[in-house]
């Protein structure tokens, strides 16, 4: 699997998330409001996002988000946790997380369409999704409930910023989205 494609759809442009995104993604995450229920909230805080961003970069799976239409930078998306066929699916696993979009992008089509480009280009080669979700984030479990992924049984502990978050795990199969309306716009 491509883990940084160049993903493109009607109104977004999704590409490998690089350094000369840096000003313009402080500048979204300085919105308390977009942290507000995350387990790290002090990513609103420029040096706590600088790290983080540092971080993106690293993991070498990061995307910029796009708006087509005014061709500005509107959050970040990542691809990570690959699994190969065999460890625990048979076709094998990504996972799909540290999302973050705008406010101007919020309730609106961005994060369908984002998911539906991400979906599509993971499910070329593997055949689970999954998503970890603070467990307090009611509004990213909304959003994932909204593209049709389904909450399981399982809770992943992972460590931020010193703390222990427990974290829920989401997740969209292959036939699940074939079915779906994220599928066929």
């Amino acid at each position: 699997m491509d883990r940084q494609p160049v993903l493109t759809g009607e109104r977004l442009a999704l590409r490998p998330l690089a350094e000369t995104d840096r000003a313009a993604l402080t500048d979204i995450t300085c919105d308390e409001l977009l942290w507000a229920q995350h387990p790290v909230p002090e990513r609103a805080e420029p040096q706590f996002f600088d790290a983080y961003f540092d971080h993106l970069l690293d993991k070498s799976g990061a995307l910029a988000v796009i708006d087509r239409a005014s061709a500005t930078l509107i959050g970040s998306s990542s691809f990570s946790n690959y699994r190969a066929a065999g460890s625990d699916t048979v076709h094998g696993a990504v996972e799909i997380g540290s999302t973050f979009l705008a406010r101007s992008h919020w309730g609106g089509a961005a994060n369908r369409q984002m998911k539906r480009l991400m979906l599509g280009h993971a499910f070329d080669s593997k055949a689970l999704v999954e998503f970890l979700i603070g467990a307090d984030n009611h509004r990213s479990r909304a959003a994932n409930a909204k593209i049709g992924a389904r909450m399981t049984d399982r809770i992943v502990d992972a460590q931020f910023a010193g703390r222990e978050i427990p974290h829920l795990v989401y997740e969209i199969t292959r036939e699940d989205f074939a079915r779906g309306s994220l599928a066929n716009p």
